[in-house]
């Protein structure tokens, strides 16, 4: 798939733009301060993916707990900073990986030069991130209300003052909860520079309509090539936002991380208690972490055949199913045993692969 040609930075150990993987992103709900509790969720995340992480950072506590935190941790840590100079440089000596400020809202001259000496001294990337419910009044005055212009503009508000001190180690965001908004100020944006962009669809809203936002906007603008890292932005529990990330990346073939879950819509040839089985299977498949495609298919039409590409199957019929690899059936189960034969075949076929 055509990706955008994005100059590369190295942000801790990963690479990001340049070809890099497309990353993974999300953000900690607890208070940074709380080490503890701050590092247990980071540890969790990147159980289940989670390249790169960031914190907010609102307050001298916070800014020096990052220390204690990034020594407990094995991704890169991003500190969010807003409006204070000395936050940036707290979190810089804490040892952080990445900034996400804009030098336009930090401070005068002298106070946004020495963050961009001490981030230059550590090669520090700092993310300029603009959020359309949060810009420059005089650009609103000028655009009427948030356009895609009006974003892009605001962005290079503050890439021209990094770059006035000769600083380019810099990503982009540009969010709103507005997808064909978002879409527009990135593909804008995109054909105005080379630096890496972080994509996201701010503020989407809760698993079950975040999801859809997201996926739209965030997988839209990737089947273009635009994006080198991505946020998928939801209310709750972050580990959602991880394994949502990846479910996009995974159906644009842009990564492979962990099992891809294939089932079909229940029909009148259904005989077997098809959503039960999906769902199982879906939960028993959340401790894989290799890559393997599964199929979950209610008969034999839509079984071996449609969903013979997948590694490993199972295809209903009365009380029963069928186990099948690649297309060819290897055996009949009762439905009470099917799950766990499913499993047990998936054991196999991952150990085979470890071996050869």
């Amino acid at each position: 798939m055509y990706r955008r040609d994005s100059r590369q930075l190295k942000l801790g150990n990963i690479l990001i733009g340049g070809g890099a993987p497309i990353s993974v992103q999300s953000m900690t709900n607890t208070k940074t301060e709380n080490v503890e509790a701050t590092v247990k969720q980071i540890n969790e995340l990147t159980a289940i993916g989670c390249d790169v992480i960031r914190c907010a950072v609102p307050d001298f506590k916070a800014a020096q707990a990052l220390s204690a935190i990034k020594e407990q941790i094995s991704i890169p840590l991003i500190a969010d900073i807003h409006f204070d100079y000395k936050l940036a440089l707290e979190a810089i000596a804490s040892g952080v990986d990445g900034l996400r400020l804009n030098p336009g809202n930090i401070g005068g001259e002298e106070e946004v030069s020495q963050v961009i000496a001490k981030a230059s001294d550590r090669n520090i990337p700092i993310r300029i991130g603009v959020n359309a419910g949060s810009l420059p009044k005089d650009i609103l005055l000028k655009y009427g209300h948030p356009t895609p212009e009006a974003l892009v503009e605001a962005a290079w508000r503050h890439i021209k003052i990094l770059e006035g001190h000769d600083y380019r180690n810099i990503k982009i965001s540009l969010k709103a909860h507005d997808v064909p908004l978002t879409i527009a100020a990135y593909r804008l944006m995109a054909a105005q520079c080379d630096y890496p962009l972080h994509v996201g669809i701010t503020e989407a809203g809760t698993v079950n309509s975040g999801i859809i936002k997201s996926a739209v906007g965030i997988g839209a603008l990737l089947a273009e090539g635009i994006g080198d890292t991505i946020r998928v932005s939801l209310t709750g529990d972050p580990a959602n936002e991880i394994r949502v990330a990846y479910q996009i990346l995974k159906s644009l073939g842009l990564r492979e991380y962990g099992p891809t879950l294939i089932s079909c819509p229940t029909c009148g040839r259904t005989q077997i208690k098809l959503e039960k089985l999906a769902l199982e299977v879906e939960k028993r498949l959340e401790n894989v972490k290799e890559p393997i495609t599964v199929a979950v298919m209610g008969c034999v039409v839509n079984g071996p055949g449609e969903a013979k590409e997948a590694d490993i199957g199972i295809a209903g019929g009365i009380s029963e199913g069928l186990i099948f690899k690649k297309g060819k059936i290897i055996k009949k189960v009762r439905e009470e045993e099917i799950i766990d034969v499913l499993f047990a075949e998936i054991d196999k076929i991952l150990i085979e692969r470890k071996i050869n």
